[in-house]
């Protein structure tokens, strides 16, 4: 009876593991996670190959330092510290850049959508001209 109620509870939890694996929440969360991860490594990419060089290298350049990691005074590495900053400056700039695009993207669908709704379908509108001419007709009967 021990190895029956072993296998019963066994089965039991793959099948609530099962269950719970095949819930739309947990498939959605991977995959967010996964566009997530690959997206990351796109801005990542775009802030340090292209948008920190551009900004970092002159001021680099007019503070005559070669590398900004490397500031320090008396071991204290503030130039690290200053890199991680201006990182999380950049990185929020670009992100908020990227969220109001979309967002001015969708205000216009929406846009679009109540003009479409707003203007109705030439046939709708003859429909409608044919059912108020033909009420003004019969009214004055």
């Amino acid at each position: 009876m021990g190895l029956q109620n072993g296998r019963q509870r066994i089965g039991g939890f793959f099948g609530e593991f099962k269950e719970f694996i095949s819930k739309g929440n947990v498939i959605d969360l991977a995959i967010a996670v996964i566009i997530g991860g690959a997206f990351g490594k796109i801005i990542t990419s775009l802030i340090e190959d292209i948008i920190t060089p551009v900004i970092l290298n002159p001021a680099l350049s007019a503070a005559r330092v070669d590398d900004l990691t490397k500031l320090q005074i008396n071991g204290v590495k503030y130039g690290v510290f200053l890199a991680a900053v201006i990182n999380f400056v950049v990185i929020s700039f670009v992100i908020f850049l990227i969220i109001r695009a979309f967002a001015a993207m969708k205000r216009k669908e929406k846009r679009q959508e109540a003009i479409a709704e707003i203007v109705p379908d030439p046939q709708e509108r003859l429909t409608l001209a044919i059912e108020r001419l033909a009420a003004i007709m019969e009214s004055k009967q």
